[in-house]
């Protein structure tokens, strides 16, 4: 007789090591700060062990996780506080940084470099320029207030980029200027997010520490009749952004006969 099968238990939710259901309740509890939850402090550590149906020694190492990524505070009678929130950043429009912020305080720029360039080669087919045709390239380190909260590399097509460089880039975003300039509205963008560690030269300039996570987004924007104008490879703090989108998802092809 062929033995029939046993079934596989299935572990509950909170099962597993310590350190398994301390990640979970770390990634619920960091979310739920996320949202703007606990402004007057995270529950205590019973209380969040009822929540999660774990032990007080798991919460603690949940917390632990939270602090080492300073989104939490802990001290003796003071309890346990949100230390910073980060910002959230759309994937589901197109906007700059100036417009996705407008409603957080003054985005500036400062402009570390802004002049033209010959494109390297892999610039200047994405931008589907000729061999050895020159772009405008901008540099601009990017504040929210006093806070340095991304680094970005501007590539622009030329004869957008050299009619943007007469406009003032301190204060201004560079999708607003492209619009204003060619007279068209941007279509589309595909881009491609990552997360990298930062270097020392991308760790000074943002103020966080070497090797610090920060998201990395490569950008390709067109204009509305499909013309690529603008390439950016963008170093955003890991520490204060987080970027947010919708889904939806498509209806499944039908298998061909």
């Amino acid at each position: 007789m062929t033995p029939v099968a046993q079934p596989v238990p299935i572990r509950g939710p909170l099962e597993g090591s310590r350190s398994d259901r301390a990640r979970r309740v770390a990634d619920v509890v960091r979310q739920q700060i996320h949202a703007g939850a606990y402004a007057d402090g995270l529950p205590a550590e019973a209380e969040l062990a009822a929540e999660f149906s774990v032990s007080r020694n798991t919460v603690r190492e949940a917390l632990a996780v939270l602090k080492r990524e300073g989104l939490i505070e802990r001290g003796p009678r003071v309890g346990t506080h949100v230390a910073q929130r980060k910002f959230s950043h759309g994937l589901d429009s197109l906007l700059g940084l100036k417009e996705t912020f407008k409603h957080l305080g003054e985005v500036r720029n400062e402009v570390r470099a802004a002049m033209p360039v010959t494109a390297p080669p892999a610039v200047a087919r994405r931008l589907r320029l000729e061999p050895g045709e020159q772009a405008v390239f901008v540099e601009r380190l990017r504040y929210l207030g006093d806070l340095p909260l991304s680094l970005d590399l501007t590539y622009l097509a030329p004869d957008v980029g050299a009619r943007i460089l007469k406009h003032p880039l301190e204060t201004n975003d560079i999708f607003a200027l492209i619009e204003q300039v060619s007279g068209q509205r941007l279509g589309s963008a595909s881009l491609a997010l990552e997360a990298i560690p930062a270097d020392a030269h991308s760790a000074a300039t943002l103020q966080v520490p070497d090797g610090a996570a920060l998201l990395m987004l490569e950008r390709l924007t067109s204009l509305d009749d499909g013309r690529p104008v603008d390439l950016e490879y963008i170093r955003m703090r890991g520490d204060r952004i987080t970027m947010r989108g919708n889904l939806i998802r498509a209806n499944p092809s039908r298998s061909k006969p």
